[in-house]
């Protein structure tokens, strides 16, 4: 921590400049000639923190925090120090931010100037997800490029982003639309097809027919309504690209164990993929070219009848009229035989091809093998259908089972042939990888224009051939027109769908599908770590430095999709040898949402604006009359109830807002946005409390006064001894929530606790100890990540003359070693309406404290059993004996 103000004493330059100069009527005079009341500009305190000081403020130190934190990332780029990167998820350039971008961002943007005041080289980069629907539907309707339509937004968002003060490394900036960006994505997608995990294959798809273009199965509601448009999606069958991302099931779900707990994501990522007990296979059919057969009990994968669920998922209202008429005489009549089989790869052999009404895998799977041997509908279904087949299976005394007429997998027992399949299957390129019955492919092809291409042609004689690297990016031909469905590149780009094949230079066509914006999003936190390489996606050596993420910010509604496809890329390029890691996060922080208040009439469900609500009585009632619902939703123009950031802004201050966020609720809550509530009046109150601390500070020593222990009387040295005791602590806390729990809305109840403790503070121990200016200034650095404009103008009359820097550029205080070598602990009684239920252990510094008394109590193992699921209505603790009372509902 910097050197205590009573430094200062010692240079008489000090007392010149902190003397009672400035606060005389001569030195206001000659200083407010110049201008009013803002000390970093003129020396002069103003006593009072009102609105205009607040305004005045944030515009002194917002260009010089920026620039400061531009000039520390360039300078810091080659340094030697522990690096922290700190990532939220990029926005969608709408134009426009909202209260859910103001939060995420501020968290972010709070932990990176957190973790430098640690000490670490910070990345907290920012880009765009620029691509997608929104953009091409908005040109549409407004007769405009959607790369215009993107840029003209991506300016306007980020001088949104600067003027909330938000500190983002802008010199890695990412732009997934931009050609520099998205032949990386082609380059890893050609990647994937040399791998094996990219294909292509018809396929019954999720049609939305209002953005006429496929979804994946999860961007299908439980309502089947599109996650976008709302519309009813309808079945169709086209030709689409996938990406393999089954082969990377068994790794996916085995990483999680190695991850932190992120907030019951992690089982939400378990879930999804499933328990992966059976294993994929490519067969050869002789109508459909490759199809995705899912095995549960491998001995059963020679000479047993194969069952095809491949067009059990289609709807009555499907479009059947490009189905291959082999399958269309079978579809009325289930468990039926088709003309197709379905040659086996290990042992040269056909199977029959069955289309079955059974819904076994819950319409995840293309097929499924049957089973004579060990089931008894595959055995009923085999002999009605006069199949045969040979047993693989014997049954041994000892109730084991052993493999029979297997070929080279003969003798083995069930888990031997298991893997050792499984490992000739991966040893042949014919899948052979661990998976889950749940799961599916990555279907990526869209049918629109804004998006990236696909760098695959279409030759009559070679098939799909990729685009060769060097060749790359496939940029976007130039707009021509938009006719508002579903316009492709091949409607009006003729010269670019016709190219030459690769491979036979003979002619062919370009694939006018683009991808899912998911695939974008899938890897852009490694080019933030080499932005400008023109050579390769990154160099391996920058991504291992940064990587993995040590702290992803980002909504609850991304905790499964894209941060599955994130980790699969991850574990692809890991096997690709670009990069060290597996995982691409550390930890997870997910976010809530913002949610404002919507009033509707009873009787239609119609939202009314704000103006046409009375809120003069205790309750708000409609000017119409109509009886109102009151409900709290997430914020939307068509609700009536969002908030601009900018309004908000400009109302509050960009500090109180960025403390309202972080202190309203913890961070993956809800925040229920209401300026009557205690939060915000309480963060209102809080900053002028730490205005008028540094005013009694400054006041005392203006007066020449400088501590001086000896005059302490012994009540007073226990009374700064407390204030000791309660920095230390708030210290602990304050970076223990800061760097573990991210309970943010804690930690600045610590804060305000401290604060509360040097306000009471009686007035020799202001003038008098060391601890008090120490306490203070501990208290003004922690703030200082959080309110940094606030704490910039607080820090500058307090700072010591020598000590070069801002508060950002200060280090973060750290506890005394006299504090953690002399820990004492009390015993607290725990009464739970005035009935004991056992004991807590709590430092005896904090025990007459009762916000860290009952919060720690509420944390142990004895509040969780007794506390966790109750209401509680008041706390009472004892002042003079070791007693703690939590009145609840019954």
């Amino acid at each position: 921590m910097a050197a205590p103000l009573s430094s200062l004493a010692q240079c008489p330059l000090a007392v010149l400049r902190c003397g009672s100069f400035r606060d005389s009527p001569l030195g206001r005079s000659v200083l407010s000639r110049v201008t009013r009341t803002l000390f970093s500009q003129t020396g002069v305190w103003d006593k009072d923190y009102r609105p205009e000081i607040r305004q005045k403020v944030e515009q002194w130190w917002h260009p010089r925090i920026m620039e400061q934190w531009r000039k520390d990332s360039l300078e810091e780029a080659d340094c030697s120090k522990k690096k922290f990167y700190v990532l939220s998820m990029f926005p969608y350039p709408s134009g426009r931010l909202h209260m859910g971008h103001v939060r995420v961002y501020t968290i972010s943007d709070m932990i990176g100037h957190f973790q430098r005041m640690r000490g670490h080289q910070v990345l907290n980069p920012m880009g765009f997800d620029a691509f997608g629907l929104p953009a091409e539907n908005a040109a549409i309707e407004r007769g405009l490029d959607p790369e215009d339509w993107t840029r003209n937004n991506i300016v306007s968002m980020r001088e949104q982003l600067d003027s909330l003060g938000l500190c983002f490394n802008w010199d890695r900036e990412v732009t997934t639309c931009l050609p520099d960006y998205y032949m990386w994505t082609q380059y890893l997608f050609v990647k994937l097809f040399e791998a094996g995990l990219a294909y292509q294959k018809e396929a019954v798809v999720n049609w939305d027919p209002v953005d006429q273009t496929v979804l994946a199965d999860e961007q299908v509601d439980e309502s089947g309504r599109s996650w976008r448009s709302g519309a009813v999606v309808e079945q169709k069958l086209l030709t689409q690209w996938f990406i393999k991302t089954t082969n990377y099931a068994k790794s996916l779900l085995d990483a999680l164990a190695d991850l932190p707990e992120w907030y019951g994501v992690k089982a939400m990522q378990a879930n999804w993929i499933g328990e992966c007990t059976g294993c994929n296979f490519d067969f050869k059919l002789k109508v459909i070219v490759t199809n995705l057969v899912f095995i549960t009990c491998l001995p059963t994968l020679i000479e047993i009848p194969l069952w095809s669920q491949q067009l059990l998922m289609l709807k009555p209202q499907c479009q059947l009229d490009n189905l291959s008429g082999v399958f269309l005489t079978f579809l009325s009549s289930p468990d039926s035989l088709t003309d197709v089989t379905a040659y086996n790869l290990f042992t040269g052999q056909d199977l029959p091809l069955v289309i079955s009404d059974k819904d076994a895998f819950d319409g995840y799977l293309d097929a499924v093998i049957g089973i004579p041997d060990n089931s008894e509908e595959d055995l009923c279904s085999a002999r009605a259908l006069n199949l045969k087949w040979s047993s693989v299976l014997k049954s041994n005394p000892d109730g084991t089972q052993t493999l029979i007429n297997s070929a080279e997998f003969s003798g083995l027992s069930r888990t031997e042939a298991f893997n050792s399949i499984t490992q000739k299957a991966r040893e042949l390129k014919v899948g052979g990888h661990l998976t889950s019955s749940k799961l599916r492919d990555w279907l990526i092809s869209r049918q629109r224009y804004w998006g990236t291409p696909i760098p695959m042609v279409h030759c009559g004689s070679c098939g799909p051939v990729a685009v060769p690297v060097k060749e790359l990016p496939i940029t976007l031909p130039k707009m021509v027109s938009l006719s508002g469905k579903g316009a492709s590149p091949l409607e009006f780009a003729h010269d670019w769908v016709n190219c030459k094949c690769p491979r036979c230079k003979g002619p062919a066509r370009r694939e006018t599908d683009t991808m899912d914006t998911f695939v974008d999003s899938a890897w852009y936190y490694f080019r933030y770590t080499d932005p400008r390489n023109t050579q390769r996606p990154f160099e391996r050596h920058l991504a291992d430095h940064w990587l993995p993420v040590d702290v992803y910010i980002g909504g609850k509604e991304h905790a499964v999709m894209h941060l599955y496809y994130a980790r699969f890329f991850s574990h692809f390029c890991r096997d690709q040898g670009f990069v060290t890691h597996k995982e691409p996060f550390r930890k997870l922080l997910v976010q809530g949402l913002i949610k404002g208040q919507t009033f509707k009439r009873a009787n239609s469900g119609q939202y009314l604006k704000r103006e046409e609500i009375d809120f003069t009585g205790e309750e708000p009632v409609s000017l119409s009359g109509d009886k109102l619902e009151i409900t709290w939703e997430k914020m939307s123009k068509s609700k009536h109830n969002g908030l601009d950031p900018q309004d908000v802004v400009q109302q509050y201050g960009v500090d109180t807002v960025r403390l309202y966020i972080l202190y309203a609720a913890p961070p993956e809550q809800d925040i229920l946005w209401n300026v009557k509530t205690d939060a915000l009046p309480g963060v209102l109150r809080w900053q002028s409390r730490l205005w008028q601390l540094v005013t009694k500070l400054r006041g005392a020593r203006s007066l020449g006064d400088f501590p001086n222990p000896s005059l302490l009387k012994k009540k007073e040295q226990t009374e700064a001894r407390k204030i000791w005791q309660n920095k230390n602590y708030a210290i602990q806390e304050v970076t223990t929530h800061f760097t573990e729990d991210f309970l943010f809305n804690a930690g600045i109840s610590r804060l305000m606790g401290l604060t509360n403790t040097l306000s009471s503070a009686t007035i020799r121990v202001l003038h008098h100890s060391v601890e008090f200016e120490e306490a203070l200034a501990a208290l003004i650095l922690m703030t200082a990540p959080m309110a940094p404009h606030l704490a910039s103008e607080l820090w500058n009359p307090l700072s010591p003359l020598l000590q070069k820097g801002d508060v950002l550029q200060q280090p973060w205080p750290t506890v005394d070693p006299e504090y953690l070598e002399t820990p004492d602990f009390v015993e607290l009684t725990v009464l739970v309406n005035n009935k004991g239920c056992g004991k807590v252990t709590v430092p005896v510094q904090v025990s007459k404290d009762l916000e860290a008394v009952q919060r720690l109590v509420l944390d142990s193992e004895l509040g969780q059993t007794h506390l966790s699921e109750r209401k509680v209505k008041k706390v009472f603790l004892s002042p003079r004996t070791a007693l703690i009372n939590f009145l609840i509902d019954e």
